[in-house]
C-alpha cells in the first residue's frame, strides 16, 4: 500500500477549560502528537470526558486549543489551525474541512433534498444531477422517499440524522471529522454510512473519527489515538466539566 501525503500534523496540543465558580483550571487532553494522511482512517479512543470530541472541535476551530499546532496541507498551502484567522477557517469549512455530528440543525422551511443537494450545487455541480446524487444517498441511508420533500424541523431525531449524514458525506473532503454521527441509528443505517466512508477513503479523503459502534468501521481503521487523563486530573474532575454553566474555554 502507497503511503499517503500528510493531511494533518499535529504537535503539543493540549484543551484546558476554566470551572469560575471553582477558580480551576481543568486540562482535558495534553501534548497529543499526531498525523493524518490523505486516505487515512484514524480512530479516536479513551475514556468518557477525557476529551475525544473537543480534541475534533479544536481541529474544527469550534474551540481553540490552549497550545500546539495543527498543521493542515490544503490544496492551497499549509496553515495552522490552530491560529489561522477566522475568515480562513470559514473557508476550509466551505471547501475542504468537513464535521459530522449526531446533530442537525435544519434551516425551517428547507426541504430534506435542498438541504443535501445544495453542497454540490454550491460548488458547480448541475441541480438535475445534484438533486439525483442527493435522491441516491437520502435513499441509501434510509430516508423514506416521501420525506425528501419534506421539511428536516417536522422528522424525528434519526430521521433528521440520516439527512445530516447525508448532506455531509455528499461530496469528497479533504479531511472529514467524524464526532459520534451514528450514535442513535439503526445498524442497517450504519452498515450504509461505513460504506459511504469506505468510498471516500478510496478516493483520499484522511479521516479522524469518534465513533460510538467503532466495530461499524473496523475494516477502515488504519491507526489509533489513545487519549489518557492528563496528570493530575481525574474522573471527577471531568464530571465537573459537565455542568457547563461554570465552564468557558481557555485560549
Amino acid at each position: 500500500m502507497i503511503e499517503g501525503s500528510p493531511i494533518l500534523e499535529v504537535e503539543g496540543f493540549s484543551k484546558t477549560f476554566a470551572i469560575h465558580n471553582l477558580e480551576r483550571h481543568i486540562p482535558v487532553f495534553a501534548e497529543l502528537e499526531f498525523t493524518v494522511r490523505s486516505g487515512e482512517f484514524l480512530l479516536v479512543r479513551g475514556p468518557n470526558g477525557v476529551g475525544k470530541s473537543t480534541l475534533l472541535r479544536c481541529l474544527f476551530r469550534s474551540y481553540r486549543p490552549t497550545s500546539g499546532s495543527a498543521i493542515y496541507h490544503s490544496a492551497h498551502g499549509s496553515v495552522d489551525l490552530a491560529r489561522a484567522a477566522d475568515i480562513d477557517i470559514t473557508l476550509l469549512r466551505n471547501e475542504e474541512i468537513g464535521f459530522v455530528t449526531q446533530f442537525l440543525r435544519p434551516r425551517p422551511r428547507v426541504a430534506a433534498l435542498t438541504l443535501v443537494a445544495e453542497v454540490l450545487i454550491a460548488v458547480g455541480t448541475d441541480q438535475d444531477e445534484a438533486e439525483k446524487s442527493a435522491t441516491d444517498l437520502l435513499d441509501r441511508f434510509g430516508l423514506k422517499s416521501d420525506l425528501h420533500d419534506a421539511y428536516p424541523t417536522t422528522f424525528s431525531g434519526g430521521e433528521q440524522q440520516k439527512v445530516n449524514l447525508a448532506r455531509a458525506l455528499i461530496r469528497p473532503r479533504r479531511l472529514l471529522l467524524l464526532d459520534e454521527p451514528t450514535a442513535s441509528l439503526d445498524e442497517e443505517t450504519r452498515n450504509a454510512m461505513a460504506s459511504r466512508l469506505g468510498e471516500l477513503k478510496d478516493q483520499g479523503v484522511a479521516m479522524m473519527g469518534v465513533l460510538h459502534h467503532a466495530s461499524d468501521v473496523e475494516g477502515l481503521i488504519d491507526k489509533e489515538l489513545h487519549i489518557e487523563l492528563p496528570e493530575g486530573v481525574s474522573e471527577t474532575d471531568l464530571e465537573e466539566l459537565g455542568d457547563t454553566r461554570h465552564v468557558v474555554e481557555q485560549s
